[in-house]
């Protein structure tokens, strides 16, 4: 049975690694394209070359930090770890070739999901929801 190409907007993975910056703008929306032609944050540029480096004999593990939640995912970012800071601690996440044209943040949820319990000391009778018999 033939491997299926994984491909992103009709571009082949190995193709999209080779695109420069203009190139890869062109298969974006408008916010995203508008954010890249203001440039890329040059020390995470810097910080990625050099996990890159250290990756190519595969025992590094360590992923990058970052509080740069609005920063999008661009081809060059492809198989690298990053901890994204969400508010009170730091999540990781690995990118991979859906998380394209997407921002950092929005794979790093800053809310907790609501979670209901038992009312608290001083409630109201009516908020615990108890049966009471009436004397």
């Amino acid at each position: 049975m033939a491997r299926v190409e994984e491909t992103w907007r009709g571009k082949k993975i190995e193709e999209l690694k080779t695109l420069d910056m203009s190139e890869f703008m062109i298969l974006v929306d408008s916010r995203a394209r508008r954010s890249l032609k203001r440039g890329f944050d040059k020390k995470l540029m810097k910080q990625m070359d050099k996990y890159l480096e250290k990756t190519k004999d595969g025992n590094y593990q360590k992923p990058i930090r970052t509080h740069l939640r609005d920063t999008i995912v661009i081809p060059k970012m492809l198989g690298i770890k990053f901890a994204v800071y969400r508010g009170n601690k730091f999540e990781d996440v690995e990118i991979v070739p859906n998380m394209l044209g997407h921002y950092l943040g929005e794979f790093v949820l800053t809310r907790k999901r609501l979670q209901h319990g038992k009312a608290g000391i001083g409630a109201t009778r009516s908020s615990t929801a108890l049966k009471t018999k009436r004397v």
